[in-house]
């Protein structure tokens, strides 16, 4: 933390934190009449006679001005953290009968699953048979997640072989509760946060190997009635916005001059994401697991549809590109994105930026408290990289 004297107002100091991502130097170049004091009792002061620091080539933003947009100013949410979920102990009675029959006997639960956006019950349960992963909706409270749940356990039993997803071993339902039973993944653990390099080329080879599983849909998916793209997303945020057809919901900080610019954009999302391969359509961290041998899984197979198979990198490179790294770079070199040209992923992060913006700017639902701040992280992170992109201020 640095105590910044600003140099509009010298009296004024400002605390900035500043956190060195991808293991390179923080770097402060003082043009002009700036200097350091570091005595020991100042803490580092910055003192500005003229002009503002370089921090890293880049120069600060005078306060008032809109010369730069901050990537996000909606605090990162914690991942493994985001669920209201109940606990073994708190199923019905008859719902925890069935599930200890299944496993052989009594069970010994895990905390939880902290990760995730609905009120579902997921935990690993331990019983005389071996570990599950058992995920339970109330069907009469939660109708929408039951049925989530419904639709999961179908695209899970028509997954390929080859597409490294826990499997599900059981679909049980009981009054009104629909429950599932999943392979425990042993050793699982998320991605750290932030995204470590060898982590996130570990998941993108794992990507581009279930892309290429998925390009071809087989019978068994197909005959689930699986959707495109442009059907299952509705992103026209930005020409409403523009046109007048949609309040004006967005944080005060949005520089309205590029809803324009924006909406030109998002109109080529529909072509720029069509085609035939199977989407997972929810990829982010928290729905990625290592195991205990660094084997890389993808969970949650819950919303797939049909498009272009590099749609599924934008969300988890707009994390990435969030911890610092080059999502530009990584997105041109994955596999999936051969041939993709610059103004197609541009469309669809500002399709998908206006759609979190948009979305986290409504009342939380019922049972999920993080979902509209972790929504409007989002839409900023990718806003964040699309500006970084376009080269717009």
């Amino acid at each position: 933390t640095l105590p910044f004297c600003a140099p509009d107002d010298r009296r004024a100091r400002l605390a900035v934190q500043v956190t060195v991502t991808g293991g390179g130097p923080l770097r402060a170049r003082p043009p002009g009449r700036c200097r350091v004091a570091a005595d020991g009792t100042s803490g580092g002061i910055i003192r500005a006679d003229a002009r503002p620091w370089n921090f890293g080539g880049r120069t600060p933003r005078r306060r008032g001005s809109m010369a730069r947009m901050p990537s996000t100013h909606t605090p990162k949410p914690s991942a493994g953290s985001t669920a209201v979920r109940p606990s073994w102990p708190q199923l019905p009675d008859r719902v925890r009968s069935l599930v200890e029959r299944r496993l052989g006997g009594p069970v010994a639960a895990a905390p939880s699953a902290g990760s995730g956006f609905t009120p579902g019950f997921a935990a690993v349960l331990h019983g005389p048979r071996g570990p599950r992963f058992v995920k339970a909706a109330n069907g009469a409270s939660d109708p929408v997640i039951a049925d989530c749940y419904r639709r999961e356990a179908l695209i899970n039993r028509a997954l390929p072989a080859g597409v490294p997803a826990p499997r599900l071993r059981w679909l049980e339902e009981e009054d009104g509760w629909v429950v599932l039973g999943l392979d425990a993944v042993d050793g699982a653990r998320m991605p750290a946060d932030p995204w470590r390099p060898a982590e996130l080329a570990a998941v993108l080879d794992a990507f581009a190997a279930i892309a290429r599983e998925l390009e071809v849909p087989g019978r068994a998916l197909l005959d689930l009635g699986l959707k495109p793209v442009a059907e299952e997303l509705s992103l026209d945020g930005w020409r409403r916005l523009a046109a007048g057809e949609r309040a004006d919901d967005l944080p005060p900080w949005f520089p309205r001059k590029l809803v324009e610019p924006l909406a030109e954009l998002e109109s080529g999302w529909v072509p720029a994401a069509a085609g035939g391969s199977v989407l997972h359509h929810d990829l982010r961290r928290d729905n990625v697991l290592f195991d205990g041998r660094g084997r890389v899984w993808v969970c949650d197979w819950n919303w797939p549809c049909l498009g272009a198979s590099w749609l599924d990198l934008t969300v988890l490179l707009g994390t990435a590109h969030a911890d610092g790294h080059d999502a530009s770079r990584l997105f041109a070199e994955h596999p999936t994105a051969r041939g993709v040209a610059p103004e197609q992923l541009d469309a669809v992060l500002a399709g998908l930026a206006g759609l979190f913006l948009h979305s986290g700017a409504q009342p939380p639902p019922p049972g999920s408290p993080a979902l509209r701040a972790h929504q409007t992280w989002s839409g900023e992170v990718l806003l964040g990289w699309l500006r970084e992109r376009r080269g717009w201020a």
